[in-house]
């Protein structure tokens, strides 16, 4: 039986419990965006986005990456955003409601994520989960595979290696 995973913070002393779950509020895209410009060509909510520009427009939705923990029930969680084709936004959107089992829909991860810096793109495919629960993100393997976020999604993560990455995250400057 896996345990739960709880640690003493090295940072401020506190005991953490829970695998850890960190989260963006925004794609980097409409993160990087002005106010003006956040107004005048995205929109978002907690689950959606799109910005609307000269050459068309981009699709994010938010979506779940797990990454496993050795010896602990539940996975390190990092709540990302996604492109989607507007052909995949749009079947996304329509059966958002009453979620189709087995659907499924290429993206991009688009967010930058601390942890594990990585200069490519990360291609993934966007997996559909029924019981109102956000897709899972499943990265695709490479070609050499160098992606250190592959890696520990294929192979997991031990329980310090989840400590270190959690405080670094909770007590980023």
């Amino acid at each position: 039986m896996a345990a739960i995973f709880a640690f003493k913070c090295t940072c401020c002393g506190e005991i953490h419990e829970g695998s850890p779950s960190l989260g963006y509020r925004m794609p980097d895209q409409y993160a990087c965006l002005s106010d003006e410009q956040r107004a005048a060509m995205g929109k978002i909510s907690s689950d959606f986005c799109t910005i609307t520009h000269e050459e068309g427009t981009d699709y994010f939705v938010r979506a779940v990456l797990e990454v496993p923990i050795h010896g602990v029930e539940e996975p390190f969680l990092w709540g990302v955003w996604v492109s989607l084709s507007e052909k995949s936004f749009t079947r996304y959107v329509e059966t958002y409601d009453s979620p189709i089992d087995g659907d499924g829909f290429f993206g991009w991860v688009c967010n930058s994520i601390p942890a594990y810096p990585y200069d490519g793109s990360r291609a993934a495919d966007v997996v559909v989960q029924l019981g109102g629960e956000r897709p899972k993100v499943v990265l695709h393997r490479g070609d050499p595979e160098d992606d250190p976020l592959v890696l520990d999604q294929v192979h997991g993560i031990s329980v310090s290696r989840a400590q270190q990455i959690a405080e670094r995250s909770f007590h980023e400057a």
